[in-house]
């Protein structure tokens, strides 16, 4: 008998789509809903408002808002199951009304739990938690709660927009971290381009972002997932930088997914790749500068790494292979 799973997840970067597929793979018929594209003009603004000028009154407001369209659609669906991707924005309204409805309940965060609202785990409580996060899981398991720690991972059926970037490439946020290392790499001599609406030059982008410092080297807007997996997988190499996080980003494994050659900053990627087969990891900004110079002259071979990376990924890290853990806690 097929059983019906209520998918509720942000819209961000449309992974609930690569969630979903995964989850009807393994014979769930799923109903979806993406809480913060609740439709309205007026809610969409207010919501983007609320992430960009928090003020306590708008933000509860906005919850209440969104918490009302999501327990709408769970009553709709009345599901098997309901699984919860990330969900902070939601009220305490939303779980109580999940918890009433008697089914399995499993949250998926893949950001640091500090990053979400500060009652988000005793509202979640009454369910299932799995986190990107090693350091999360032990921290919510020692209080007590059911989690677990599941990383995060590549959609496999995802459109790639290629096209071929003679260059080292960053997407993403721009830190001081990345901007230090990007800058760096252009003194060097080695090309670089970055994309994402904090580098971009265009005046609308300056102006939202209060960053009106422009870059010395090539920069776009914000680019589309299957954009972005294009220019990874056509870049000379493609910088994955981490600031502040204990878990992997999607990158990690989206990088390798397309074939791309990852210069990643942490030797504990490990855990998922080998290290100068499937990525290159570099240790401060000396270290990167040489390893990309060695790319941009062609003195480090790097089809075979591309191979590999790719190969590893499809094998291991798909959303299909996470959903079938997750499945396992549900």
């Amino acid at each position: 008998m097929t059983k019906n799973l209520l998918l509720v997840s942000p819209a961000f970067q449309d992974y609930w789509k690569a969630m979903s597929a995964a989850f009807e793979a393994q014979g769930w018929t799923v109903h979806t809903h993406v809480y913060d594209q609740p439709g309205p003009f007026f809610a969409r603004t207010a919501n983007a408002v609320s992430h960009s000028l928090p003020h306590p009154g708008v933000t509860h407001r906005i919850a209440e808002y969104l918490t009302d369209l999501a327990i709408s659609r769970l009553q709709q669906v009345r599901p098997d199951a309901v699984v919860v991707i990330r969900g902070d924005q939601l009220s305490a309204r939303w779980w109580d009304a999940v918890h009433e409805h008697r089914v399995p309940l499993l949250t998926w965060a893949y950001d640091e739990i500090r990053r979400m609202r500060d009652d988000f785990v005793e509202n979640a409580r009454i369910g299932t938690i799995a986190t990107y996060s090693a350091p999360d899981a032990d921290r919510l398991q020692a209080d007590g709660v059911d989690a677990f720690y599941l990383p995060n991972a590549f959609d496999q059926h995802s459109h790639v927009e290629h096209r071929r970037v003679r260059a080292t490439t960053f997407i993403g946020a721009r830190y001081a971290n990345r901007e230090q290392a990007l800058l760096a790499l252009h003194a060097a001599g080695v090309p670089v381009v970055a994309y994402g609406k904090t580098w971009s030059s265009r005046l609308t982008d300056r102006i939202r972002t209060r960053r009106f410092r422009t870059m010395p080297f090539v920069t776009h807007p914000d680019i589309s997932r299957a954009q972005a997996y294009g220019v990874m997988s056509g870049s000379d190499a493609t910088l994955n930088s981490h600031w502040n996080q204990e878990g992997f980003t999607m990158r990690t494994f989206e990088a390798c997914g397309v074939g791309g050659v990852q210069l990643i900053d942490r030797a504990d990627v490990e855990e998922f790749y080998e290290p100068g087969t499937e990525v290159l990891t570099y240790s401060g900004t000396d270290h990167l500068v040489d390893l990309c110079t060695r790319i941009a002259r062609g003195a480090l071979r790097t089809d075979p790494i591309r191979v590999a990376a790719q190969k590893r990924t499809l094998a291991e890290h798909t959303f299909d292979h996470r959903i079938r853990v997750l499945l396992d806690h549900l």
